[in-house]
């Protein structure tokens, strides 16, 4: 895959996000939409050998509009300045977990999980996590899931998606109610989702080298989501 082409529209777009500008570029646009939805059929396919509950989606079912929704915001640039696109066996806006790649200049990332869940669910995934301890930590605390995932819970002061890895995007400040706050592992119970996400950089795409360490990234990941969809299933 072309990511230095990609990331170079993208730059662009960042200095230019008006319509005139991008009505002049559109053929360049569709040329690297082309070339990152080649990579996206390429990592599906890949996925596909060791998650086949994917093997059903197809490219136009994981990725993004270009245009944002301005309707609501106070910045009304018309055009994202990234690419991303989200393989889930149920679609882009299921609850459950799947696999994450975004395109974007010094912010480009992979992830695995899901990134939103409300209280009922969240209260089913926590019991479960207590009620199998031992299985939850073989997930989360391995050697694999660490060395891409682990990440310095002290720097609290930095956004999320701007550390170069971790686990939860957000949570809360202390124990969820009618959970016990004494339990030894519970800043698992305070994640309020359970994405984790691993920064790669703005070379990590170039060719089709990148598809052997997405797989181990994601690999290690899958048995925490395999876990935590096999609770969230039941609600959807």
């Amino acid at each position: 895959m072309n990511q230095k082409r990609i990331l170079s529209f993208l730059r662009q777009v960042m200095a230019n996000n008006n319509r005139e500008w991008f009505l002049e570029n559109k053929k360049e646009y569709e040329a690297i939409r082309a070339e990152f939805e080649r990579g996206v059929q390429q990592a599906i396919e890949r996925i596909v050998t060791f998650d086949p509950e994917i093997a059903h989606v197809q490219v136009k079912d994981c990725t993004y509009r270009f245009y944002r929704d301005t309707r609501f915001s106070p910045d009304k640039s018309p055009y994202k300045n990234h690419l991303g696109a989200y393989i889930n066996a149920k679609g882009k806006k299921a609850l459950r977990g799947g696999y994450y790649l975004h395109f974007e200049p010094d912010h480009c990332l992979l992830a695995v999980g899901n990134y939103w869940l409300p209280t009922n669910i969240l209260t089913s995934c926590r019991n479960e996590m207590m009620g199998n301890t031992a299985e939850w930590l073989k997930c989360v605390e391995n050697k694999e899931f660490l060395k891409y995932f682990g990440s310095d819970e002290t720097n609290s002061n930095v956004d999320a998606w701007d550390q170069p890895q971790g686990f939860g995007l957000a949570k809360l400040k202390t124990c969820p109610s009618g959970f016990p706050k004494d339990w030894p592992h519970v800043k698992y119970l305070r994640l309020k989702d359970y994405c984790c996400w691993h920064a790669v950089s703005n070379t990590f795409f170039e060719g089709d080298g990148w598809l052997d360490e997405m797989e181990r990234i994601f690999r290690a990941a899958k048995p925490m989501m395999d876990m935590m969809n096999s609770v969230i299933d039941d609600y959807e």
